[in-house]
């Protein structure tokens, strides 16, 4: 179902609206409150302080109304299968027009290898810079904001010079300033996000797919956490209602889900190379909640087991039945 039906009740109103007032109805309806319930809309720990007047981020969505779709390549290489999953859904001439400004936002958290699987593949990266160049982009940003030092993050991961050498700039929560955003829900309000990405044009959500010790896996959603500055530890405590939160808020243009290597245990930061898998696959979606279920898959875990899936689908953020929208290249 895409997620814009008009038999949805979120379907008929707008995204303002929906982001001020879906939190208490889902989260009753998913029966997921949490002990932390009490504290929902207070400043402090759980919200930051609010003061004078925030914008909502930018929908980088192309077309927003659009069915859900979903592409899956595999045993190419993450370069091959990039391009692959993106002619499925049309090529990237389709989601990134001549002049416009693109903003990527991998997975670099972590002082890790490539072969280590904490962070985005470094290839794909590079590979997605190199197309939404090649389809006219004036400019293509690739940016973090990493838990470990990120300088060392960003250089260890591969991914600082994979990037710079396909001809983007990289900036991280050192280098790349903030704008203040009312992110919505009942647990976020407002934060401190990365600047590029809200004067981007187009922006795609590159999460790694990954074990997770507190919320089982690391997918897309979760992976807005590096766009956040500030306490981001908090947000834990709530982990599936802010996930949710977070796809409510930030919709990309894409999200593209890197399971060329996948850490089955450990996450999220991992170390052992015991602990990882090479599935050599990539997809490529349009839904952030297939994107997810997807990725989660890949884990063993069905959308039952990511409470976060259960609330995004009721905000009408997508399909947890990736399989229903897949097509294989």
């Amino acid at each position: 179902m895409s997620h814009d039906s008009p038999d949805t009740p979120y379907g008929r109103i707008g995204r303002r609206e929906l982001l001020a007032t879906w939190g208490p109805a889902a989260l009753v309806g998913a029966g997921l409150a949490l002990a932390g319930g009490g504290l929902v809309g207070r400043e402090g720990r759980h919200r930051p302080p609010e003061s004078g007047v925030a914008l909502a981020p930018p929908d980088w969505r192309v077309d927003p109304g659009a069915a859900s779709r979903l592409a899956v390549a595999g045993g190419s290489g993450p370069a091959e299968n990039l391009r692959r999953t993106l002619a499925a859904m049309g090529g990237i001439e389709l989601f990134v027009h001549p002049g416009e400004r693109v903003a990527i936002k991998p997975n670099v958290a972590w002082d890790r290898t490539a072969e280590q699987a904490a962070d985005t593949d470094p290839t794909l990266v590079a590979e997605l810079v190199r197309l939404c160049l090649a389809a006219g982009a004036r400019q293509v940003t690739v940016l973090d904001s990493t838990c470990n030092d990120p300088g060392r993050s960003f250089e260890r991961s591969g991914v600082g010079p994979a990037a710079r050498a396909a001809g983007a700039r990289v900036l991280h929560q050192g280098t790349a300033g903030t704008v203040e955003l009312d992110l919505g829900g009942v647990a976020l309000g407002r934060w401190q996000v990365l600047r590029p990405l809200i004067e981007a044009d187009r922006v795609f959500n590159l999460p790694v797919v990954k074990h997770h010790s507190l919320g089982r896996a690391t997918l897309g959603m979760k992976n807005w956490f590096g766009a956040l500055i500030g306490r981001r530890g908090s947000l834990h405590q709530r982990l599936p209602q802010v996930c949710a939160e977070l796809g409510a808020a930030l919709r990309p243009t894409l999200t593209i889900v890197d399971a060329t290597r996948v850490m089955t245990a450990g996450g999220p930061t991992g170390g052992s190379l015991d602990l990882v898998r090479a599935d050599d696959l990539v997809a490529v979606a349009t839904d952030p909640v297939a994107a997810d279920a997807w990725g989660g898959a890949r884990l063993g875990l069905g959308p039952h087991e990511l409470p976060h899936l259960e609330i995004a689908a009721r905000l009408g953020l997508g399909t947890p039945d990736w399989a229903s929208i897949a097509t294989e290249t």
